[in-house]
């Protein structure tokens, strides 16, 4: 069974966390730990991006991402399908970026 680049999503977890204080600065690390041990990888600085197999999926990571937000800052969750996830047009410098692809693994399935 091939899997629709329509179906399948992406997320994308953006944050602004105030960092000023001490408690404020863990409050932003258990965050961020969170989203990496929910399988969301750094795209950039307060950008975590994740694969999801489904939209019920997605909506299980954003009740999760809702239960473990931190008190202050804000955080913005977007969504999109793979085919979207591949128009994404990257620089590193001046230089564009190879497309991306999505993770190989799920092609066995």
């Amino acid at each position: 069974m091939e899997l629709s680049g329509y179906r399948i999503m992406w997320m994308a977890v953006m944050f602004d966390l105030p960092v000023m204080s001490i408690s404020q600065r863990k409050a932003a690390s258990k965050f961020r730990n969170f989203l990496l041990d929910m399988g969301f990888e750094m795209s950039q600085f307060s950008v975590y991006l994740r694969f999801c197999s489904s939209k019920e999926k997605v909506e299980t990571y954003c009740r999760k991402i809702q239960q473990n937000l931190p008190e202050y800052g804000k955080v913005n969750i977007l969504t999109f399908t793979d085919k979207q996830y591949e128009n994404i047009i990257s620089f590193t410098g001046k230089k564009q970026n190879p497309a991306f692809k999505n993770p190989d693994q799920l092609i066995l399935f």
